[in-house]
């Protein structure tokens, strides 16, 4: 077994592929309502494909030999689930314009899903001492684009300037400074209020979005999210541009 895991583990790869192609039905349903709700031209089935096809290239290209098994374990099916319920949110971002109520309640219910599920992975992970590099990674960026692709929701529709754009947009700002800056490369201790931030962000784009919250309420929501998140920001530039000395 362990010489057949370091030829690139044959042996658990169909369980991969397995886990990945299962994800496609999930995306369809996820979907499918979205495109009947919105009706969206075939452009939006073709974003949705291609994010699917994108999703399936990472994980089996990036999943190492060496992640808990079977398939590509517990955890990281969690996370796969919660990637094939933000695809279309991720798709609808590529096409910004303002969603009608049943559309915008729609993306709320797949955003919260997504949400409380991401509570989930880690808990497994952790329970089960299968925590992987791939698999905090894979949960980390996740939680990125579906913020990102919040903030272009919320600024598509109306209540709230393209400021917001800076609440999906400041992660990947920071990694970029980092190629700059290469002390803001570094490693980060894990705390709490990351993740705990993090949240915010989701709760905060997927209220603006509600049909039933007014454009002020909104904006100020976003506004209190965008704040939180430069704070946390700025804590850990802190903490990197001392650690480097």
């Amino acid at each position: 077994m362990d010489a057949a895991r370091a030829a690139g583990d044959p042996v658990r790869r169909p369980d991969v592929f397995r886990d990945v192609a299962l994800a496609a039905p999930v995306v369809a349903l996820a979907a499918g309502p979205t495109w009947w709700l919105l009706g969206w031209p075939a452009s939006f089935a073709a974003a949705v494909t291609s994010l699917y096809a994108a999703l399936a290239v990472i994980v089996l290209h990036r999943l190492p030999p060496e992640a808990p098994g079977p398939g590509v374990g517990t955890a990281n099916r969690v996370t796969l689930l919660r990637a094939s319920l933000s695809i279309p949110v991720g798709a609808l971002a590529l096409f910004p314009v303002a969603l009608d109520n049943a559309g915008a309640w729609w993306v709320i219910v797949l955003g919260t899903v997504a949400m409380v599920l991401d509570g989930v992975d880690g808990r497994i992970a952790r329970r089960t001492g299968t925590e992987t590099a791939f698999g905090a990674r894979f949960d980390m960026e996740l939680d990125a684009a579906l913020i990102l692709a919040l903030s272009v929701l919320v600024w598509a529709s109306g209540k709230a300037g393209p400021w917001v754009l800076a609440i999906g947009a400041m992660r990947y700002v920071f990694v970029a400074a980092g190629w700059v800056v290469p002390a803001l490369d570094g490693a980060l201790p894990e705390r709490f209020r990351r993740k705990a931030v993090c949240v915010v962000q989701g709760v905060v784009l997927l209220v603006a979005l509600g049909p039933v919250i007014p454009g002020p309420m909104a904006a100020f929501v976003c506004a209190f999210g965008l704040a939180a998140l430069a704070w946390s920001f700025a804590v850990d530039v802190l903490w990197l541009l001392r650690a480097a000395g």
